[in-house]
């Protein structure tokens, strides 16, 4: 498999049509690589890993959880990203809310109990018609019950 990175090289000539060339040209940025040499060490050491396994799905197993693994951590950094913005948006909302409302310390503490309830008890599905009928002096579970 895959020798250090850093070894003495060979030059190796080879035939390829140019299709193939293209094809390789093509997919090399997205794939982070710099150029066909890269390319073709990289396809040569997986096929040499591949050819060296006694069970092939081992090795395929190892390069389908490394391509699993940058996928997910990809979505991890988006979401991260995505949350850390949603977080700035609310709380710009909770200072303009806050600036034109006067709500007391104990009114405030009371809502917050009330909300962390209700999102656990929801598993985080809140809307809005809920708010207001609680706003409005409605009591929700009377009402379910019904």
């Amino acid at each position: 498999m895959s020798t250090q990175k850093y070894e003495n090289k060979e030059r190796v000539n080879a035939w390829l049509p140019p299709s193939m060339i293209k094809n390789m040209e093509l997919l090399c940025d997205p794939n982070n690589m710099k150029n066909k040499s890269e390319f073709i060490y990289k396809a040569v050491d997986f096929y040499i890993g591949y050819l060296a396994s006694q069970n092939s799905t081992t090795y395929l197993s190892k390069i389908l959880l490394d391509a699993i693994d940058g996928t997910l951590k990809m979505t991890e950094n988006r979401q991260s990203a995505n949350l850390f913005r949603l977080s700035v948006e609310m709380s710009m909302m909770m200072n303009i809310l806050a600036a034109g409302l006067e709500i007391s310390d104990e009114d405030l503490r009371k809502l917050r109990g009330r909300c962390v309830s209700e999102v656990k008890r929801n598993r985080g599905k809140i809307n809005m018609e809920d708010a207001v009928k609680y706003q409005m002096g409605l009591d929700l579970e009377e009402e379910s019950n019904e």
